[in-house]
């Protein structure tokens, strides 16, 4: 399946999560990460989430879809992060 996570969370946790989200996704954008996931590895990445945030403060929104031809993406601007093809 294809990822999509974005997140709101205190400047305190902040990095924590995109260092532990940089192990599983490509950054994209400040706070939103893209990427492949099977079914495991995404159970893995919320309850390694669940550890960091602190849930009556900060949020995760998680998209799934079934493939990354379906995220179409359109770009306006400065491209933070770029999404690599490894063949």
């Amino acid at each position: 399946m294809y990822l999509i996570i974005a997140y709101d969370v205190n400047v305190e946790r902040v990095n924590r999560v995109k260092k532990f989200l940089r192990k599983y996704l490509t950054w994209i954008q400040n706070s939103l990460f893209e990427g492949e996931a099977t079914e495991a590895t995404l159970e893995e990445i919320k309850m390694g989430l669940r550890e960091i945030i602190d849930e009556k403060e900060d949020m995760i929104v998680i998209y799934r879809l079934r493939t990354k031809e379906l995220a179409k993406r359109e770009v306006i601007g400065v491209k933070k992060g770029e999404i690599e093809e490894i063949i």
